[in-house]
């Protein structure tokens, strides 16, 4: 059974990493909106402003999977973790 400290603890944990990632889109939203102004008004004669949008947008887009997807607490994860629960269980079992 798990104790409250580890129920609290886990929650921490989670609510950290959700955190961490709405932090994540907020900094990529106002950059991107700087970068695109420099690109409109300022540097060059062409937008650039499409590539590091593009680039940082993948790793914002991973760092959600990892989260919301792949992260402790996830019902994938989950999933996962009590299939090979259960096949260590049946090995262990056999011997």
């Amino acid at each position: 059974m798990i104790s409250d400290d580890d129920i609290d603890r886990q929650a921490r944990k989670r609510a950290g990493a959700k955190l961490g990632w709405y932090l994540h889109a907020l900094v990529y939203l106002l950059v991107n909106l700087a970068l695109f102004a420099l690109s409109r008004h300022g540097w060059g004669q062409r937008a650039w402003s499409p590539f590091p949008l593009l680039g940082w947008g993948l790793g914002l887009a991973l760092h959600g999977v990892s989260v919301f997807v792949l992260g402790t607490g996830s019902g994938l994860r989950e999933r996962m973790v009590q299939r090979e629960r259960e096949r260590l269980l049946r090995e262990r079992n056999r011997h």
